[in-house]
């Protein structure tokens, strides 16, 4: 997919030079999401442009994320400009940046129908010559990051939307094995990393998936060397495939890697208060259906912050796809992922409440409730705790599953009001017994 180059608006720098006055703080005291990824031994990464990686956003790409991602600058038509001719530098940069900080390379991309250089598209080339010029591309760029990155999309988007394969340079001019002859070539370049077919709108089960489920398939059956596949995940708010943990677990079944390789999740502007609830909501699903299956490596932003997204200029009126804003302050998109990680993250203090009210009571029973409401702030997920004073017992809930020890009760939210907007509120009840007082225990929020 296109990533934004480096200045290509106005606002976007205007954007940069306020967020260098304005350094972010509202997760500086939670772990980085790469700390919670690394313990259950997945990825967290972003895809970065290599001539901000200074200030606050080379900051954060530093201390947040395991993997990074060349958004432009691995791309054919970024390193040969001008047959002959390379240039280097910003893609040497990103990976100097990510051994200097202990992160791992996804190279992105070898072989694609997009960012060629003119010479390359313009040109008109025997089978032979075409077959040449691909291997040769490959055993200059793999080779020349032999040992430095651990992953590359070797081919990138081989499919239309029916199932079809694409018509592109490289299938016009030399058929379907193409794909079978860059992966072997990569695998030549660079023994170590892994190899992966990367597409977009391949996250559920459907044509596009089942025909790159039938490639690699029948790649791993040939013994052609592919190690992965890579689910882009470019997605709309509240578009959510309700098949993606299936179709992670059935790449999974041949013996391959998946990979949630570019994901953003956009949404008509402005953003607001649903919106974004919604949009973390969406975050937090594609996360959870990663984690569920083993042989998912772990999910890669294709741009961390909305300064740096490709959506605004490719989807007019629709953009905030990421998990920062263009100031970088992390957005509830941020703390869903940090929670599907195993982190928890606190709202400032005051900002969520939990109101505890008896609305009925009689001889040995009570109904009583809980009202959290945000001001300020936003939840993905939350949970109630509170330790009855008088011997209270809840006996049933509803809109939470509550579990009580001793004088001690912990809710927390079901599947479906879990988020909490900034401005919003969620309610549960529950049943109770009580006998002599019935004193209103203090909430707190977990």
């Amino acid at each position: 997919m296109r990533f934004p180059r480096s200045g290509s608006s106005l606002a976007t720098l205007v954007a940069c030079l306020v967020a260098l006055v304005t350094a972010p703080s509202a997760h500086a005291a939670d772990p980085p999401l790469r700390d919670l990824a690394d313990v259950k031994g997945k990825v967290i990464g972003t895809a970065v442009t290599g001539s901000r990686l200074t200030g606050t956003y080379g900051e954060i790409a530093g201390a947040q994320f395991n993997w990074l991602t060349p958004g432009n600058a691995m791309k054919w038509g970024s390193v040969e400009p001008a047959r002959g001719s390379f240039d280097w530098a910003e893609a040497d940069r990103i990976v100097d940046f990510a051994e200097a900080h202990g992160q791992e390379v996804r190279g992105h991309t070898l072989v694609w129908h997009s960012q060629n250089p003119n010479w390359l598209t313009n040109g008109t080339w025997t089978p032979a010559q075409l077959s040449q010029l691909m291997n040769d591309h490959i055993a200059l760029e793999a080779g020349r990051y032999k040992g430095r990155v651990a992953a590359w999309d070797v081919v990138n988007e081989p499919f239309n939307e029916d199932g079809s394969y694409r018509q592109t340079l490289w299938y016009n001019g030399l058929g379907v094995d193409y794909i079978a002859q860059a992966l072997t070539a990569a695998r030549a370049a660079d023994p170590d990393a892994k190899l992966y077919i990367n597409d977009y709108n391949v996250e559920g089960v459907n044509a596009k998936s089942t025909a790159l489920y039938n490639l690699v398939r029948d790649l791993k059956a040939r013994g052609v060397p592919i190690d992965g596949v890579g689910l882009q995940a470019h997605l709309i708010l509240g578009q959510v495939p309700s098949t993606l943990g299936q179709n992670i677990q059935r790449f999974a079944d041949l013996g391959l890697d998946v990979a949630i390789t570019e994901l953003d999740i956009r949404m008509q502007l402005p953003p607001d208060t649903a919106k974004l609830a919604q949009q973390a909501a969406d975050y937090k699903a594609v996360m959870n259906a990663c984690l569920a299956v083993s042989r998912c490596t772990g999910a890669t932003v294709w741009g961390f912050t909305d300064s740096d997204s490709w959506i605004p200029d490719t989807f007019p009126g629709q953009g905030a796809a990421t998990p920062y804003d263009e100031n970088y302050a992390p957005k509830p998109a941020y703390r869903a992922i940090h929670e599907a990680l195993g982190g928890t993250t606190t709202p400032p203090t005051g900002a969520c409440t939990a109101a505890y009210s008896v609305t009925s009571q009689w001889s040995t029973g009570f109904t009583g409730q809980v009202r959290i409401a945000c001001s300020g702030a936003a939840l993905s997920s939350w949970k109630a705790d509170w330790t009855f004073g008088a011997g209270q017992r809840v006996t049933q809930a509803w809109n939470a599953t509550c579990t009580q020890s001793g004088a001690t009760v912990s809710c927390s939210n079901a599947p479906y009001n879990g988020t909490v907007p900034d401005g919003g509120s969620v309610t549960f009840g529950f049943n109770g017994s009580w006998s002599g007082s019935n004193p209103a225990p203090t909430v707190t929020l977990g």
